[in-house]
């Protein structure tokens, strides 16, 4: 941890940006506005022009050594109030980032972006009219992206407009979201909704759960059935849907099918059998029986003391025996996870892993970088887990590049989280044509999300003007049996706003 001594004290946006930028180079950055104990010193100048050209500069004083660093960017037009707050914290951020690249001697690949979707900004500019080389030019310049960085959203851009060429007018489409909140156990790594099945079946909360699912998925079935919606995707997500029973599945399913309209229109839909010890034949006939053929059974290592120190109590060779299990028995579209920096792993480890993979071959692969979610077991208690440094990360992150090349994969979807490790990036491959178009609609947020069941988030995309609402229901099973009859009606609520 370093703590920052700033001269001057910004308004709280733009403070917390300078935490974001110096936390790219030091885990838990403090930012302070005096001198006592600061391990570095910043001092910055920033003013507009006449001609509204924004100018701002930094010196870093540390450890007796002086950087500096000089920005200027002209915009030509005055902006509103909150333009002008972004384009001044950008600027900042680009001094402040120049000054510590030069003392550490790091390059961040991504540069002064430190949000989750990058290739949003990518779609910006595209839908603006800018061409592939004001795009590359403006986010190296303004942005401080590395070429390696822009080649990898352009690549995924154009992969995800080849898939959804309607992508730009999607909006008036729908996706939904259906959360089962249950694993066999929770991951140390993980903060979704993710409940021990056994304890909460015993309290009867399973059922309950599943009782008001199914009259949640009524309900909000019967107001998109009255707007004549068109269901682009639908993702059964978690915890792991397959947590239940095989019977419990196929109730469900019937219920959805019941209840939601224009059936034949839904383009994909995917169920997350990623804990491969929920996996049976029965529940593969289940999904088979309703036309679903798109799952993931996800590894995440191919190290069985990995698996034993993130809580996931299955065997690696049950993952490999669920993965042909679901193949010989007619899943046409397996997804597989990897992360990178898991505990005690290193080079050695994570290239087993890809050695593994390619065995498989599954028709996607997703490659996650480990990040501590502040709600985890391992972030709680995080001196008890050995994590790979930068270094390290990256390189595995160049073996998961190379490897999907090499093996006819296309990366086609991306996303980033804070506390990261190296400050990289998810990135979803495939083969080309197995692309998820619910992984896709979700990062790019180009139209609605409607979120059912427990811990699922609805994101409400306006289909004119893009304005995000957001509504979480509950992660706890009791709160969702108390409460999803109040959220089914909220949810109606927004959704009859929104759609006119």
């Amino acid at each position: 941890m370093k703590t920052i001594h700033i001269h001057e004290q910004f308004k709280e946006d733009w403070n917390r940006v300078l935490n974001h930028i110096a936390n790219l180079f030091y885990e838990d950055s403090v930012i302070q506005f005096t001198q006592d104990g600061a391990d570095m010193s910043i001092s910055f100048t920033h003013k507009i022009d006449p001609d509204f050209t924004i100018r701002t500069s930094a010196e870093l004083i540390v450890e007796g050594q002086l950087y500096r660093s000089n920005y200027a960017i002209g915009y030509g037009t005055e902006g509103t109030e909150k333009e002008q707050s972004i384009r001044m914290k950008r600027a900042l951020s680009h001094v402040m980032l120049d000054v510590l690249e030069q003392y550490t001697g790091m390059t961040q690949q991504w540069g002064i972006l430190t949000g989750v979707r990058p290739t949003k900004l990518y779609h910006k500019f595209r839908k603006e009219g800018l061409s592939e080389k004001q795009i590359f030019d403006k986010l190296k310049t303004d942005f401080r992206l590395s070429d390696g960085k822009i080649q990898l959203l352009k690549a995924i851009v154009a992969r995800q407009l080849h898939v959804i060429p309607d992508l730009d007018e999607i909006g008036r489409e729908i996706s939904i979201y259906i959360g089962v909140p249950f694993c066999p156990t929770m991951c140390a790594y993980c903060t979704f909704p993710a409940y021990a099945i056994q304890s909460n079946r015993k309290a009867g909360r399973v059922e309950k759960f599943i009782d008001g699912l199914h009259i949640e998925l009524r309900e909000l079935g019967k107001w998109l059935t009255e707007k004549n919606m068109r269901i682009t995707s639908i993702y059964w997500g978690g915890g792991t849907p397959t947590s239940i029973e095989a019977d419990e599945m196929d109730a469900l399913y019937a219920t959805m099918f019941e209840s939601f309209p224009n059936k034949d229109s839904i383009r994909e839909i995917t169920v997350e059998a990623g804990r491969p010890d929920t996996i049976t034949p029965e529940k593969i006939e289940v999904l088979k029986k309703w036309g679903i053929d798109r799952i993931s059974v996800n590894p995440q290592s191919y190290t069985q003391e990995t698996l034993k120190a993130i809580g996931r109590h299955h065997t690696v060779q049950e993952t490999i025996d669920k993965f042909w299990l679901s193949r010989n028995m007619g899943m046409n579209n397996i997804n597989m996870d990897l992360i990178i920096g898991l505990p005690n792993e290193g080079i050695e480890e994570f290239q087993h892993s890809l050695e593994e993979s390619a065995k498989m071959q599954p028709e996607s692969l997703t490659v996650h970088t480990l990040s501590f979610k502040r709600a985890s077991e391992m972030t709680r208690n995080r001196d008890k887990y050995k994590v790979a440094d930068r270094d390290t990360v990256s390189e595995m992150m160049r073996m998961a590049s190379n490897w999907t090349e090499e093996n006819g994969y296309v990366p086609y979807y991306l996303y980033r989280q804070k506390n990261i490790l190296g400050n990289l990036e998810n990135v979803g491959y495939c083969k080309p044509g197995e692309e998820s178009i619910y992984n896709i609609v979700i990062m790019e947020e180009v139209q609605t999300i409607l979120g059912i069941g427990c811990g699922a988030s609805s994101k409400f995309v306006h289909p004119e003007t893009g304005k995000i609402t957001q509504f979480h229901n509950p992660k706890d099973p009791a709160a969702y049996i108390m409460t999803f009859q109040e959220a089914i009606q909220k949810k109606i609520e927004i959704l009859n706003e929104l759609y006119r």
